[in-house]
């Protein structure tokens, strides 16, 4: 057996994988391309594996392992996903800067709590827009 032909299919696999990461914003799609670039990894592990002939088969075996890993990642992965989706409606990666959930109005940067006058009427105007939107949020 020529190892060209699965180490060229595996390369192939890895890329179209990895573009997959690099330019989808779809988190299960980019699940799914990580998961294409671990079935590229499988491949070669086998491929390597006849093409030297171990008698332990210690490629398929290690096959055997990646595959359980990536079953592990998908189960956790997608779990994530999910409770991202239902909290933030979205599971676009690029919307997901952090995962803490903060209220706007509440939220004061670092170095600016000395500088606040409540005397001042843009400082008054924040805090009752602040108020007026957790009011709004509440049932």
């Amino acid at each position: 057996m020529h190892l060209a032909y699965p180490a060229v299919l595996a390369a192939l696999l890895f890329c179209t994988g990895l573009y997959g990461v690099l330019a989808r914003r779809n988190a299960i799609l980019v699940l799914m391309s990580v998961e294409l670039m671990l079935n590229a990894v499988n491949l070669n592990l086998v491929a390597f594996d006849v093409w030297l002939r171990d008698r332990l088969h210690s490629g398929q075996a290690l096959t055997l392992f990646t595959i359980a890993v990536a079953a592990a990642e998908i189960g956790i992965g997608l779990a994530i996903v999910l409770a991202v989706y239902r909290n933030r409606g979205s599971s676009a990666v690029d919307r997901l800067r952090d995962t803490a959930e903060t209220d706007d109005a509440e939220t004061v940067p670092a170095g600016d709590d000395e500088d606040d006058d409540p005397a001042r009427p843009e400082d008054q105007a924040t805090a009752a827009a602040g108020k007026a939107k957790k009011a709004e949020a509440t049932p």
